[in-house]
């Protein structure tokens, strides 16, 4: 709480006096031009990760984290199709979004298809030049966890004389068992993404945004998830069966996420935090059922601070950020009387770098990670390099 009310009244006391670029538009909104019209962006990650120190040899590794293209056509003033294909590390492909929209007024959209769910910063604004060091931050690799998306339908708009942005879905939930437990301590409810491929649902999970940008050069997101997630047990299943329901039961997890975050720009300076909260209910029968340790409650939050040193040199058209972000995040924060709490889950990282913009689209970066976990003592070190594109 005392971050929450700590990010509030910084971006608060700042934010009268700062210039907002753009309040509410990812890729997708930025996509869609004239009628008729097939429309293309991209945007790819290439990474360098490089373990230091320690007692043993630690090898490298290079890779072409993601490649991925967005195409959107228009095909008319009220409806649109936007879809994002990603390959990742050369060999995978994954749809990381595929949805049809449709303006019914100026405030009001429909939406359906595989939606991005609103939770945090990254899962929507992920593209590399959007934000600073090689890796995304893990706060939303193991508690949000991005990139976050799911079948299903909604709603959203923009009201600006409330300088409001909202998003309101119905969605499948995680998969929480498919013959095997999804969900772990360490990696918490990462591996249960349905990601739209086969997905599968017992129940409906409903998730829901507003993100606040009435003040110049500030944008405040304030999000929630509920839910139970999903179980191939309950297919098939006759309802006067109580023991299979008893058993069906056992293997799904309740999930409630709320996620607070803010962004804040101001002649140069960048400031963002995000802070999520998960508590996951029938944790103990869903861990005797499937042997697994997954925690009842995991929270991560982290502060960053950038600040472009060319902002004074109006002539240069590039950007130089030295940032540096403060990172933590608990997938056990809270364990059942059943299992033991790991201290190893609980995370800790400080990462240093630099971002150089040559332009808006491409991005160089270089940072130094310093890694911890409380069953540890110390630090362990990382070295990273990467290049970001982006264009639309």
């Amino acid at each position: 709480m005392r971050f929450i009310v700590t990010i509030l009244l910084i971006s608060l006391s700042f934010g009268l006096f700062a210039q907002l670029s753009d309040p509410s538009q990812n890729t997708a909104d930025r996509l869609l031009g004239s009628t008729g019209s097939l429309n293309i962006a991209g945007y790819a990650d290439i990474d360098y990760n490089q373990p230091l120190g320690g007692d043993q040899f630690n090898n490298g590794k290079l890779d072409v984290h993601r490649l991925v293209m967005l195409f959107g056509y228009k095909f008319d003033n009220k409806t649109s199709f936007v879809t994002e294909i990603e390959f990742e590390h050369v060999k995978e492909v994954f749809i990381e979004q595929a949805f049809v929209n449709h303006r019914v007024n100026k405030y009001f959209n429909f939406r359906a298809g595989l939606l991005l769910i609103p939770m945090g910063i990254v899962n929507e604004y992920h593209e590399s030049p959007t934000f600073n060091g090689v890796e995304r931050p893990n706060v939303d690799k193991y508690i949000v966890p991005t990139t976050w998306r799911e079948l299903g339908l909604g709603f959203t708009g923009r009201i600006d004389e409330l300088s409001l942005k909202y998003q309101v879905y119905m969605v499948n939930g995680f998969n929480g068992f498919d013959g095997t437990g999804k969900f772990t301590g360490k990696n918490g409810l990462r591996s249960g993404r349905q990601k739209g491929a086969e997905s599968f649902s017992s129940s409906p999970n409903f998730s829901t945004k507003l993100d606040y940008y009435g003040i110049s050069g500030l944008k405040l997101g304030l999000a929630g998830y509920i839910g139970d997630s999903q179980s191939t047990l309950y297919n098939g299943l006759d309802k006067k069966d109580a023991a299979g329901i008893a058993r069906a039961d056992s293997s799904t997890v309740g999930v409630a996420m709320v996620g607070f975050d803010a962004r804040y720009s101001r002649q140069g300076f960048e400031l963002r935090g995000q802070l999520n909260f998960t508590s996951l209910s029938n944790t103990m029968a869903y861990n005797a059922f499937t042997g697994n340790d997954v925690g009842s409650k995991m929270s991560g939050l982290y502060l960053e601070a950038a600040y472009n040193i060319f902002q004074k040199n109006k002539e240069l058209k590039t950007e130089l950020f030295p940032f540096f972000r403060y990172e933590q995040y608990n997938t056990h924060q809270s364990v059942v009387r059943t299992i033991e709490q790991d201290n190893a889950f609980k995370r800790t990282e400080l990462t240093a770098g630099l971002t150089w913009k040559m332009t808006p689209g491409t991005a160089l970066k270089l940072d130094y990670q310093w890694l911890k976990n409380d069953a540890e003592e110390g630090f362990r070190n990382q070295l990273n390099l990467g290049v970001g594109i982006w264009f639309y």
